[in-house]
C-alpha cells in the first residue's frame, strides 16, 4: 500500500514481490486448504471409526481445547502465526484427538458391559489418565528441545513445537477435565464422581 502511494509507474510497468515474501504466501496459501482438508479428514476417519456422527463431533470437541494452548503458547513466547506453526497445528490435532478417541472407545466399551454412559466416561476417564498422560508427555519432551533451541535455522522449527507443547498442555487437561463433563451433556445424564 505504501508502494502504490508513493510511487507512480509507468505505463507497462508493475512491481511484484518475490522471494521468501512470495513463497510465504504461497505457503500460506496452501496451508489455508490443507487445515480444512486436514480437519475434513480427521472427522471422517472418526465417523469410520464409531459408524456415527455424534461420538465423530464430541472427539473432534478436543480440537478447540488444543487449539487454546498452541495460541497461547505463541502468544506468550511472542512468536508469530508462521507456516511452520499452522503446520503444528496439524501435528496437535492427532494427538488432541488422539485423546479423545482413547476416552470415548473405552467408554463405549464400558456402556456395551451395562455401565450407564455418564458413568462410564468418568470411569474411562480414571483408568485412561495414564495412556493419555503418557502420549502428551511423550509428544510433548519431544518436541521441547525444538522449542526452546536457539540454534540457527531454529527460527523455523520453534513456533511448530511450540504450537504443539502448549496445545497439549491444554487439550490434556482439559481432554480429561471437561470432557467427561460434555460427554454427559451430550448422552443427557448427570455425572457421578
Amino acid at each position: 500500500a505504501a508502494l502504490k502511494r508513493e510511487i507512480a509507474l509507468s505505463p507497462g510497468y508493475r512491481i511484484e514481490w518475490g522471494g521468501q515474501f512470495r513463497h510465504y504466501q504461497e505457503a500460506r496459501d496452501r496451508l489455508a486448504l490443507v487445515v480444512p482438508l486436514a480437519l475434513a479428514l480427521i472427522l471422517f476417519l472418526l465417523w469410520l471409526a464409531f459408524s456415527a456422527v455424534r461420538p465423530a463431533l464430541l472427539i473432534f470437541f478436543n480440537i478447540p481445547f488444543a487449539i487454546v494452548g498452541g495460541i497461547v503458547a505463541l502468544w506468550l513466547r511472542q512468536l508469530p502465526f508462521s507456516v511452520s506453526a499452522g503446520v503444528g497445528f496439524i501435528a496437535l490435532f492427532g494427538v488432541a484427538v488422539l485423546n479423545g478417541l482413547v476416552l470415548v472407545a473405552f467408554s463405549r466399551r464400558l456402556e456395551a458391559e451395562g455401565m450407564p454412559p455418564a458413568q462410564a466416561i468418568v470411569q474411562a476417564a480414571r483408568l485412561r489418565l495414564r495412556p493419555v498422560l503418557t502420549t502428551a508427555l511423550v509428544a510433548s519432551l519431544g518436541f521441547l528441545p525444538m522449542a526452546l533451541s536457539q540454534a540457527p535455522g531454529s527460527e523455523v522449527q520453534r513456533p511448530l513445537a511450540t504450537v504443539v507443547v502448549g496445545g497439549l498442555l491444554t487439550a490434556t487437561l482439559l481432554t480429561l477435565l471437561l470432557f467427561p463433563a460434555a460427554y454427559a451433556l451430550v448422552v443427557r445424564q448427570p455425572l457421578q464422581p
